[in-house]
């Protein structure tokens, strides 16, 4: 299952792309994760200062 978003708690830090082995996350306004290239690794959940991803 691919994660989730939560975009009004997103601060677009890109922290959560830093650590994507396979380059599934892009930042600009908030995080938008590639479901296709999403691996569910789960990286960017435990990253996330702002804990606005969810698995």
């Amino acid at each position: 299952m691919v994660v989730k978003i939560d975009e009004i708690g997103c601060v677009a830090c890109g922290a959560c792309a830093d650590v994507c082995p396979e380059d599934a996350v892009a930042v600009d306004d908030v995080a938008i994760v590639d479901a296709d290239a999403c691996i569910d690794c789960h990286n960017c959940v435990e990253e996330c200062p702002s804990d606005a991803i969810s698995e």
